[in-house]
């Protein structure tokens, strides 16, 4: 496991402030967020966010604040460069992400091809 979110994965302080809240609302301190890619999706692939207590020897551990953000290395070649954040307006809320790996991504965004 390494960390270093400079090098793999941004996240924002709106992003991190909501990691943050959610997991204490679950008052579950050893929850960490992982973020995987699965096939589907209008474009291809999509985003999924979980929360996890389990780390594989192989993933990728970033910490930011008091936050751990989990990508498992089959992910992370997608996400790479990428940036995590969180976003409340009157369309709802939820976590986007801005990644330069995409060449299209569908209308709400959660799903990209490369």
């Amino acid at each position: 496991m390494e960390n270093n979110p400079i090098k793999y994965i941004k996240l924002t302080t709106n992003a991190t402030k909501k990691i943050s809240k959610l997991i204490q609302e679950k008052k579950n301190k050893n929850l960490k967020l992982r973020i995987y890619i699965i096939g589907g999706g209008c474009s291809g692939f999509q985003y999924q966010f979980i929360f996890d207590e389990n780390i594989d020897k192989d993933d990728i551990l970033i910490k930011k604040s008091n936050i751990f953000l989990v990508v498992d290395p089959i992910s992370l070649q997608y996400l790479y460069g990428g940036t995590i954040d969180y976003l409340e307006n009157l369309e709802g809320s939820k976590f986007i992400v801005s990644n330069p790996n995409a060449k299209n991504t569908c209308g709400c965004g959660s799903s990209f091809n490369i």
